[in-house]
């Protein structure tokens, strides 16, 4: 496969340069896609000024999209970033459904893609390189591999999945910063690396610390001020304004997020309807939030926003 060796450069300077967007996917009250919704919502986060659009990944609702779907959501993305930044498409499942959606997302334009972790089960080292090397050998796209969950990588496995043609980043969502020292360390010169916590911002400073400032914001698809302002803090020093926001908001987010399972998505979508955002409804077997958190969601977002003298 012939890769384009620019990709991973616009990812760099990217990355360098604002948060990474992990766009919602819009549903219709029904259910079905609302595909004029999700263009009006990745056109407003593209105007926010994100390093790069992520569509179609854990945020954007990626194992409740059926191909049709999914097509439908990669083609849209492209065309509202109009090559303005990179458009990484999240893929996944066992590696042959993941080839799947990658030559859907190809045919859709898009620069990269992101292997979300594998379905169900527990895998060894050796079969989580291997299906990597089965996508990428499938591609012509630059594929950034995912570990969370059941997919984490041991820095022999890792130097092989560095060597893998095509593979030029890790996103990590584990958090073991003596692991991810170590994957840094051996990783080979230009090899992307972010921070994919949930709610990245919370642990971004400690990422940093190992060589891993750049990292994705689920914020930026409900609060793109409060995440712009957090980034821009974090860049320049400004501790006070990163410690207040970390304080104020983003640790009683994290609270908040932590009352349900699946909230890391439901109360994403639900702080933007709340924004007036066309995002609708999360999908099975995710649940929208309770009235109740819904409140508290709602008084929390009203106060994060004035924080950085934004309204509702």
């Amino acid at each position: 496969m012939t890769l384009d060796p620019d990709t991973a450069r616009r990812l760099r300077d990217g990355m360098a340069r604002g948060v990474l967007s992990f766009p919602l996917t819009s549903f219709h009250d029904d259910g079905s896609l609302d595909p004029d919704g999700f263009r009006a919502h990745v056109a407003a986060q593209i105007a926010t000024g994100p390093g790069a659009l992520f569509p179609a990944c854990g945020t954007g609702e990626f194992f409740s999209l059926d191909e049709d779907e999914y097509r439908q959501v990669i083609t849209i993305a492209v065309e509202e970033a109009g090559g303005r930044l990179p458009v990484v498409a999240g893929i996944g499942y066992g590696w042959a459904q993941a080839v799947r959606f990658a030559r859907i997302a190809e045919e859709a334009g898009a620069d990269a893609l992101l292997v979300l972790p594998h379905y169900l089960v527990a895998a060894p080292q050796d079969g989580l390189v291997a299906q990597l090397e089965q996508i990428a050998a499938r591609t012509r796209l630059p594929l950034i591999a995912y570990q969370r969950g059941q997919v984490a990588f041991g820095v022999d496995a890792f130097r092989r999945v560095a060597d893998i043609p095509g593979v030029i980043g890790l996103k990590d969502g584990h958090s073991d910063l003596d692991r991810l020292q170590r994957l840094t360390l051996a990783a080979p010169e230009g090899f992307l690396f972010f921070n994919g916590a949930s709610t990245a911002e919370i642990q971004a400073r400690a990422y940093a610390t190992v060589g891993v400032p750049a990292y994705s914001s689920a914020v930026h698809a409900f609060a793109p001020e409060i995440a712009n302002t957090f980034f821009t803090a974090l860049r320049d020093g400004d501790d006070g304004t990163v410690e207040k926001l970390l304080r104020d908001f983003y640790v009683p987010l994290v609270e908040l997020r932590d009352r349900v399972p699946g909230y890391a998505v439901s109360l994403v979508k639900a702080a933007a309807r709340l924004r007036g955002r066309p995002v609708g409804p999360v999908r099975a077997p995710l649940t929208d939030p309770s009235a109740a958190d819904l409140a508290d969601l709602e008084r929390l977002l009203a106060s994060g926003l004035d924080l950085v003298g934004a309204d509702l």
